[in-house]
């Protein structure tokens, strides 16, 4: 007897994408002056991975803030970066009226991360028997990667991160991630490393001993002086960044498998906002197909349908 076909769903990184798509397509507006880059570049992305892998369904996931516990743990969390550019800011609601017209849900949970959101979307699709693809270029969400969870750069389509891609791309398996990342910092969200250690070192310690954790019990086992000495000096540093950066994968709020709806497509919606923003492109070029037909609509304030 032949099993059914596995189902798939595509998570997208919605507000890392926007940024890539703002700083990869310059110049580009309507005849009036308004600004629609990063919309361009952001449904360029989109259409190329859905057409790759052709998911079932496909959820996009933007940032809500930084959650609390992380804020209390290290109140400079993030606090370097920069405030998002207007122009950028400005297309936010244009790509939300775009997903609202393709039929493609968004989530956006205030007080919550993305990367959060991912996380608990990737698990429960995958303990539902579904194959998730998280489009991506934040290493933090390697963690997430094994079994039926993979990543997917939303620049290179044809390239998919299982368990084995990211040992042969970092060094570390994706459950060591955490920790490996604990040792070296991550500039992006303003968390530091342990001084003197970096990504070549991290990952001869982290395959010596298999854990941070392990390391600093066994640091009396290291050879190198140096390296033991800035382990130890930076210990706190690297056990609080294990807490900063282990992902939540029981976000509040997020919805089950059953609950997501199958991209459907307004054709006549999506032509007028084509026309409106002057995408000529995209108007002459039909969304891709659905797999399957909606299941039933998710709870009211779960996920925003528009």
């Amino acid at each position: 007897m032949n099993s059914a076909p596995q189902k798939s769903v595509l998570i997208v990184d919605g507000t890392a994408v926007a940024y890539r798509a703002f700083y990869a397509v310059r110049d580009l507006s309507t005849r009036d002056g308004r600004p629609t880059n990063a919309l361009f570049g952001f449904i360029r992305m989109l259409r190329q991975l859905e057409a790759k892998w052709r998911p079932d369904r496909v959820v996009v996931a933007f940032d809500g803030g930084s959650p609390a516990h992380r804020l209390e743990k290290c109140p400079a969390y993030k606090a370097q970066r920069a405030p998002m550019p207007d122009d950028l800011r400005s297309q936010l609601p244009l790509i939300n009226e775009f997903l609202a017209a393709a039929g493609i849900p968004m989530i956006l949970l205030k007080g919550q991360e993305a990367d959060d959101v991912i996380a608990t979307l990737a698990d429960r699709a995958a303990q539902e028997g579904a194959t998730a693809r998280v489009a991506t270029s934040d290493k933090d969400l390697m963690q997430l990667v094994g079994g039926q969870v993979r990543i997917v750069p939303p620049t290179k389509a044809d390239e998919e991160l299982d368990a084995a891609g990211v040992e042969a791309k970092t060094g570390v398996k994706p459950a060591q991630i955490v920790d490996w990342l604990a040792l070296i910092g991550d500039t992006a969200d303003n968390i530091p490393g342990v001084m003197g250690i970096g990504p070549k070192t991290a990952t001869k310690l982290i395959g010596q001993f298999g854990s941070l954790a392990e390391c600093l019990a066994q640091a009396q086992q290291i050879e190198s002086a140096s390296v033991r000495e800035k382990l130890l000096a930076g210990r706190a540093t690297a056990e609080l960044n294990v807490e900063l950066m282990t992902l939540d994968k029981n976000v509040p709020g997020v919805p089950d498998w059953s609950e997501i709806p199958a991209p459907a497509p307004d054709e006549a919606r999506l032509k007028d906002f084509f026309e409106k923003y002057e995408l000529h492109r995209f108007a002459a070029s039909p969304a891709p197909a659905a797999k399957s037909q909606p299941p039933p609509r998710p709870a009211e304030g779960q996920m925003s349908l528009f």
